[in-house]
């Protein structure tokens, strides 16, 4: 038995960790697109707000109306 899930994992089956850059950006896009995962889906929503959180709070500091310095 757990030679056959060694083996599955070693021939990339649904077990095997993702090789490279391409295996790891399609692994994330399948993080964040599975709709059938409650706690993944809360994961991504609460990262994503964090990072809400952190634009809105570092970015309030530049004043956009302020007069530009003429070179």
């Amino acid at each position: 038995m757990a030679a056959a899930a060694g083996a599955a994992a070693a021939a990339g089956g649904p077990g095997a960790a993702p090789q490279g850059l391409r295996g790891w950006l399609r692994s994330a896009y399948r993080f964040a697109t599975d709709r059938n995962d409650f706690r993944r889906n809360l994961l991504v929503n609460l990262g994503l707000f964090a990072a809400g959180v952190w634009v809105a709070r570092n970015l309030t500091d530049i004043d956009l109306m302020a007069p530009q310095p003429v070179p």
